[in-house]
């Protein structure tokens, strides 16, 4: 089974990729204590949670798709694939998060983390529209 979360976003999909769709930008991330992006790997420091490696797989700017993988965790995943996809639509962006992950166990920790990540991508948006 996989996670997946659609959520419409009333701002324009240029407003949300140039947050999500940029790798080594993760302030929309909580718990983020410090990042690092190379080019192809992003690596977190997780407040009480130890390292995370992600490779970004794929990243297309023209279709605002971004996938990767988690490559390094604690504990190890023994498989993790997500995409973000963001799409026009008349109330702003339909931001569509997927994840698939092994073991099923973490699924509910994924999901909270990405629900999480989207509320404080909401409060990021909403305060550069407010400046």
């Amino acid at each position: 089974m996989a996670i997946k979360i659609e959520r419409i976003m009333p701002y324009s999909p240029a407003t949300i990729w140039a947050i999500v769709g940029q790798p080594g930008r993760v302030d929309w991330v909580p718990g983020v204590e410090s990042a690092e992006f190379d080019g192809e790997v992003r690596r977190f420091k997780m407040l009480g949670a130890g390292g995370l490696a992600e490779r970004i797989t794929q990243r297309d700017e023209s279709k605002m798709y971004l996938e990767y993988s988690v490559i390094e965790s604690t504990p190890p995943l023994q498989s993790h694939l997500a995409s973000i996809t963001l799409e026009a639509h008349d109330e702003g962006t339909r931001f569509i998060w997927q994840t698939a992950v092994e073991p099923v166990e973490v699924e509910p920790f994924i999901a909270k983390g990405m629900k999480g990540s989207l509320e404080l991508l909401t409060t990021i948006i909403a305060a550069q529209s407010d400046g």
